[in-house]
């Protein structure tokens, strides 16, 4: 069986960004690393619910959920960079969202072009 690789960059991102959520959480934030959280584990969620799509148009819907969801994770993981509340480096969290994000496009790009 092929390798799912943004099954697999999903659930790397989920698992990076809940163990970012508890050091932040530890260093005195819970506002921005629960909504950080949330975003980011939807985008693994709606990835894996795409697998099982019962159609193109779902499938897409899925993905394209996925894709604003990366986007919000990003905007959070922004707000923690350029606020320094807490000084931490995110450049590895922010590429591997922008990453997500660059593989989602390239999926929903695909996906609607062979509708």
């Amino acid at each position: 069986m092929k390798e799912n690789i943004i099954l697999q960059k999903t659930l790397v991102f989920s698992v990076d960004i809940s163990n970012l959520a508890v050091t932040l959480r530890n260093k005195g934030d819970s506002v921005i690393s629960k909504q950080l959280l949330r975003s980011a584990t939807s985008i693994g969620a709606n990835v894996h619910e795409a697998t099982a799509a019962i159609s193109r148009k779902d499938f897409i819907l899925k993905m394209t959920i996925a894709s604003k969801e990366a986007r919000e994770s990003m905007y959070w993981l922004n707000i923690l960079n350029a606020s320094r509340m807490i000084d931490l480096d995110y450049s590895h969290y922010l590429k591997s969202a922008e990453e997500i994000v660059k593989i989602l496009t390239a999926i929903i790009k695909t996906s609607q072009s062979k509708q």
